[in-house]
């Protein structure tokens, strides 16, 4: 596609875009069901799913031993992720690790999109419940490649449409209305993006990883998706995560 069509594609789709508070972005019956999931939220049974999940491969105990550090230290260590180890030499996610940890102990490792896999995910996340994001992207030289890379993939325009992660969350669109949805800050000193997920969807009516979460976004901007787990969007992931650096951890999230 030449360069002048794409660009009027970018500017038609972003200036469909408009502003309008909350009530533009959900229904009455919306909000009422948002509140009453935000004190019962759904999730929270996936959650002991994923707790039961780890238990066959011996609990927070197990993971802590697998991970190097003590049970005491393993809400903190939690909280760097996604994080350089050094036993697989490269950046990985929770998942990841997970995968792994499944190997090495004789089972058949979860797919990174099955919904058990989300659902250990998400416990052991929220095992850092409480404490906050301390992601170091300046700790070693892979850690600074990835963030090097996840602020590349975040700014880069790909697809028929010329867009970017950053096409929808520039301050200066960020509140804009897009398929019903306030478009959110995910750039900005204390974005909270990377602290609440994963996260219960309402309109998808199941938990959901930030990776998962990215992809859908890619779907729906028209672009080439790339794979979960991937160089490229674990540094996504990474680039992310650091936006939020210092929000507290709070699993699982709420969303619409």
């Amino acid at each position: 596609m030449k360069t002048g069509i794409k660009i009027a594609l970018s500017v038609a789709m972003l200036a469909s875009l408009s502003y309008g508070g909350e009530q533009f972005a959900m229904s009455d019956a919306d909000r009422a069901m948002y509140a009453e999931m935000s004190e019962n939220n759904p999730a929270d049974i996936m959650v002991a799913d994923g707790e039961e999940l780890l238990g066959y491969m011996g609990g927070d105990e197990g993971l802590a031993k697998y991970l190097g550090v003590t049970e005491d230290e393993l809400p903190a260590y939690i909280a760097g992720f996604p994080r350089y180890i050094k036993k697989f030499d490269m950046v990985v996610g929770i998942d990841q690790v997970l995968q792994a940890m499944m190997a090495d102990g004789g089972h058949k490792p979860l797919k990174l999109k099955s919904g058990n896999m989300f659902a250990m995910v998400a416990y052991v996340k929220s095992i850092a419940n409480g404490e906050k994001i301390n992601i170091d992207v300046t700790a070693n030289k892979q850690m600074k490649e990835a963030y090097a890379l996840g602020l590349k993939t975040y700014m880069t325009k790909r697809g028929g449409r010329g867009l970017s992660c950053n096409s929808c969350h520039a301050p200066a669109v960020v509140g804009r209305i897009l398929r019903t949805q306030p478009l959110p800050d995910l750039g900005a000193n204390g974005a909270k993006a990377a602290a609440t997920w994963p996260a219960y969807r309402m309109t998808k009516s199941s938990l959901r990883t930030l990776q998962r979460r990215f992809q859908g976004c890619m779907k729906n901007a028209l672009l080439k998706v790339i794979p979960l787990g991937s160089k490229q969007m674990v540094a996504l992931e990474v680039y992310l995560t650091n936006k939020a650096k210092g929000a507290e951890i709070s699993i699982p999230g709420l969303k619409r």
